[in-house]
C-alpha cells in the first residue's frame, strides 16, 4: 500500500508531471499565454484526472485484459466532454479561448499514464489521491507559466509568443533542480541534528 505523504510528495515535487516528467507539454506549453486560460485548463485537467483515476479502480477487476485500454480512453473521453460543457456553460468566453486544447484532455498522456500505471492497480483511495495530488503538481506549473508569462508579456513581446513558452518553462525546471540539489544537500545535517536531538533527550530522561 503507498504512502499517502509519498504520493503527495511525488505529485508536487519529486515526480511532478510538468517538471520531472515533461508530460502533457501540449496544452502547458500553449495555454500558459495567460493567467486565466491556465486555471481554466487546470481545473479542468485535475478534474478529470481525479475522476478517471477513480472510477477505472473502481471497475479494475471487471474490464478484461485486452480492452482495458478502449475503456479507459472511453472513461476519459466521457469525463473530457463533462468538464468541456460545463465550462462552456459556465464561462463560454473561456471555453472559446481554451479551443481545441479542452477536448484535447483525452490525450494527455498524464491521464492516460495514471490510469494504466496506477489506477488499475490500486484500491479507489489511492488511485483518487493520487490523481488529485498529480492534476495539483501539474496544475501549479500551469498556473505558474500562465502568471509569470501575462505579466511578463506587458514589458517583453517574446512573453506571450511560443519561445517564450519554452524559456520560461526551461527557467522553472531549472529551479526546481537547484532547489531539489539544495534540499538534498541539507538533508543530511538535519538527520545528524534530529539524531544528536533523540541522544539528548534521550539521556535526559535516563538521568
Amino acid at each position: 500500500m503507498m504512502d499517502h505523504m509519498q504520493i503527495w510528495r511525488d505529485g508536487l515535487w519529486t515526480r511532478n508531471p510538468g517538471l520531472i516528467q515533461l508530460l502533457g507539454l501540449c496544452p502547458l506549453l500553449a495555454v500558459s499565454n495567460t493567467l486565466d486560460n491556465a486555471v481554466g485548463l487546470a481545473m479542468a485537467t485535475v478534474a478529470v484526472l481525479v475522476l478517471s483515476n477513480a472510477s477505472i479502480s473502481l471497475i479494475r477487476t471487471t474490464v478484461a485484459e485486452h480492452i482495458r485500454l478502449p475503456v479507459f480512453v472511453l472513461i476519459i473521453a466521457a469525463l473530457t466532454t463533462c468538464a468541456e460543457l460545463i465550462i462552456a456553460a459556465l464561462d463560454y468566453s473561456l471555453y472559446q479561448s481554451l479551443g481545441i486544447f479542452l477536448p484535447l484532455i483525452v490525450t494527455n498522456c498524464l491521464i492516460l499514464g495514471r490510469a494504466e500505471a496506477l489506477a488499475r492497480r490500486e484500491p479507489v483511495w489511492v488511485s483518487t489521491l493520487d490523481g488529485l495530488a498529480q492534476g495539483m503538481g501539474f496544475a501549479l506549473v500551469l498556473i505558474c507559466l500562465g502568471a509569470v508569462r501575462e505579466w511578463a508579456s506587458d514589458t517583453l513581446i517574446l512573453a506571450a509568443l511560443p519561445p517564450g513558452a519554452f524559456i520560461a518553462l526551461g527557467l522553472l525546471v531549472a529551479l526546481h533542480r537547484a532547489l531539489s540539489r539544495w534540499i538534498d544537500s541539507r538533508r543530511p545535517r538535519l538527520v545528524a541534528r534530529n539524531a544528536r536531538s533523540r541522544r539528548v533527550r534521550t539521556t535526559g530522561d535516563i538521568t
